[in-house]
């Protein structure tokens, strides 16, 4: 059983603790430790693992705080690749390329060098300065052959001189790869990969339970299954007074609490307030809370106006219906059609259907809301 006792920490505070992008150190990461625990058993068990949740509850953090821990850094390679905005398989083996190589920089050029004499196919687009610190020059389209370069990156991984932990986050996204044949391939990969375990991360719930639950999907009963769920409100609550009393400042009874039933216990509207509310203040209470998220929504109001001007009528309509409704069920209804003077049931349906597409709704088991939680208070006050 792996404990987790070894963790890379840092001695030096930075400027603002509530980090709202990547990850810094342990001391900056909130909790996670019975999920660490169990991921990490898996990983060192060699259990390939898909990590599940909604978007901004902390998973690539969860992912990045697992890889950072001591034992890990000492024993494995670790490499994590983004696949959230890639379109097709050429798009996927150039993130797994790039995400390779730019985590082997730290290893230096002999690391890189092992990577090339299996993965040759990339050679020509990778170049090192005089002190041996490479360099990525490959564009998206220069991918010519990408089953090819993939087959190579699975041999290097087979064949690298240490056992490597390899997380591909978003990774439903290969569900709509044009290539049809993508699952097969990847799961054909990863079964002969003797030497690496995955983690497959990703954000839309059925889609990845159906990839790795149906029997008819290639990675059926393949991995371990993993719900990541909201840090519990004590370990918030205490992870967010140490940081303000370690910078001088104070931070009342219930202000965690406030953001945290606001915005239901996720990671990264939790992150962002505190962040906000420490930048701007030396003593906060709760009524500040709200100033907060209204200093936050200024901000980005440019942005939102921008999104909607995108919008058909209809699909601003519906954007703005499922706002002010907060948890929307049956949007198709009659009742919810005309609660928001709707078009028709129809018309909801095709534009429920664009603005999924388009990740400004989410659907979770039959119940709709806005993606953006401040686009979501902004419309409805708009």
């Amino acid at each position: 059983m792996y404990l987790c006792t070894q963790i890379v920490t840092r001695t030096d505070m930075i400027e603002n603790p509530f980090i709202t992008f990547g990850y810094e150190s342990a001391d900056y990461f909130c909790d996670r430790k019975a999920e660490t625990r169990e991921l990490l058993t898996m990983l060192t068990n060699g259990n390939h693992a898909a990590l599940i949740s909604p978007r901004r509850m902390g998973k690539t953090g969860l992912i990045h705080h697992c890889f950072a821990q001591k034992e890990i850094q000492d024993n494995y390679y670790t490499f994590l690749i983004d696949i959230y905005a890639t379109k097709n398989l050429q798009d996927m083996v150039y993130r797994m390329g790039q995400g390779i190589v730019n985590r082997l920089k730290s290893r230096g050029q002999s690391a890189i060098d092992g990577f090339l004499r299996f993965v040759t196919s990339l050679r020509t687009g990778i170049s090192f300065d005089g002190q041996g610190n490479a360099s990525w020059n490959l564009g998206l389209g220069d991918i010519k052959s990408p089953d090819f370069t993939l087959e190579e990156i699975f041999n290097y991984l087979k064949s690298a001189d240490r056992k490597c932990f390899v997380a591909i986050d978003e990774f439903q996204a290969i569900a709509d790869y044009p290539e049809q044949n993508v699952e097969e391939l990847m799961r054909t990969y990863v079964q002969d990969c003797r030497n690496a375990v995955f983690v497959f991360s990703g954000s839309q719930k059925s889609m990845m339970s159906e990839m790795f639950s149906s029997p008819a999907r290639p990675f059926y009963q393949s991995v371990s299954m993993m719900f990541l769920k909201p840090v519990a409100l004590p370990e918030y609550e205490a992870f967010a007074k140490r940081h303000f009393e370690r910078a001088g400042k104070q931070i009342d009874d219930g202000v965690v609490r406030t953001i945290y039933e606001r915005f239901d216990g996720t990671t990264w509207y939790l992150q962002k307030v505190l962040n906000q509310l420490f930048a701007t203040r030396d003593s906060v209470v709760v009524s500040d809370v709200d100033k907060a998220v209204e200093q936050i929504i200024r901000q980005n109001e440019e942005a939102y106006k921008d999104v909607l001007y995108q919008l058909t009528a209809r699909q601003r309509d519906l954007l703005v219906a499922v706002s002010r409704e907060g948890k929307a069920k049956q949007i198709t209804g009659m009742a919810f059609v005309k609660r928001y003077h709707l078009s028709s049931a129809s018309s909801v349906q095709k534009s429920a259907q664009v603005l999924l597409e388009k990740q400004l709704l989410t659907n979770l088991q039959g119940i709709y809301e806005v993606y953006d939680r401040f686009m979501s208070e902004w419309l409805r006050h708009s």
